[in-house]
């Protein structure tokens, strides 16, 4: 999942970006409101870190401007002091839910995992297409029964499509929410995922789930769902068919 992270000290935004990183998540970070603005107004993003306290933009003017132009992008608001008046000012202004520093980064990681699961609709806690299993909460993968190691990039990349179960998404959109904003190699980078993640996920269990719809994208199916009757080939004039 692509997350943005917008925190002016230097030392928590870093810490952040390589906590997050590690968990697999690809991370842009904003060191002021209103580069954190500019990053949320021209990218896609499945959750957002927003310090209420900010230069430039202040986090809660930052997250009311975001609902005021229709992105309900997840906001997790990152507040300097606990208390009732810091965690109402967070809500009032669109947040999702607030965590008051300092903090536990598992906790952090909790609660965007929740915020991600609800959406725009509550999603389920651990992902299945078919017998295909994923839970991000323990960073585990199953096939049926048998547990599959993924790389953190492999896990990314497989969860945001299994977000998607049958829906294709093209190489742009996975390079959005699977790499950072900063990434600017090739995107055949896409390919090389998909084909190692075949290798993990397929390939030993003889299944075809990660299938590559040709100039278009990738997607994640049930490939033991059965396939419905083909149609009747139309005869030709002059032919009798069955």
């Amino acid at each position: 999942m692509r997350i943005l992270v917008v925190e002016d000290d230097k030392q928590l935004a870093a810490a952040l970006r390589r906590g997050l990183e590690g968990e697999g998540y690809a991370v842009d970070v904003a060191s002021t409101g209103t580069d954190g603005e500019w990053f949320a107004a021209e990218n896609a993003y499945d959750a957002m870190v927003v310090d209420l306290m900010l230069p430039g933009v202040p986090g809660d003017i930052l997250c009311a401007r975001r609902r005021d132009s229709g992105d309900w992008t997840p906001i997790l608001m990152l507040t300097a002091r606990s208390g009732p008046e810091q965690e109402a000012k967070a809500l009032d202004a669109g947040a999702d839910d607030f965590l008051s520093k300092p903090f536990s980064f598992m906790v952090l990681t909790a609660r965007l995992r929740a915020l991600v699961r609800r959406g725009s609709r509550e999603r389920p806690t651990v992902l299945e297409v078919g017998d295909l299993r994923l839970d991000p909460a323990i960073h585990r993968v199953w096939r049926g029964t048998a547990g599959i190691d993924l790389t953190p990039r492999q896990f990314s990349l497989l969860e945001f499509l299994m977000r998607h179960p049958d829906q294709v998404q093209s190489k742009a959109t996975i390079l959005e929410h699977v790499w950072d904003f900063a990434y600017d190699g090739h995107p055949n980078i896409v390919e090389v995922y998909v084909r190692q993640l075949r290798q993990r996920i397929d390939e030993p269990f003889g299944r075809t789930s990660l299938q590559t719809v040709r100039l278009v994208g990738y997607r994640v199916t049930d490939d033991r769902a059965p396939q419905g009757p083909a149609k009747p080939e139309r005869a030709e004039p002059g032919e009798l068919s069955a």
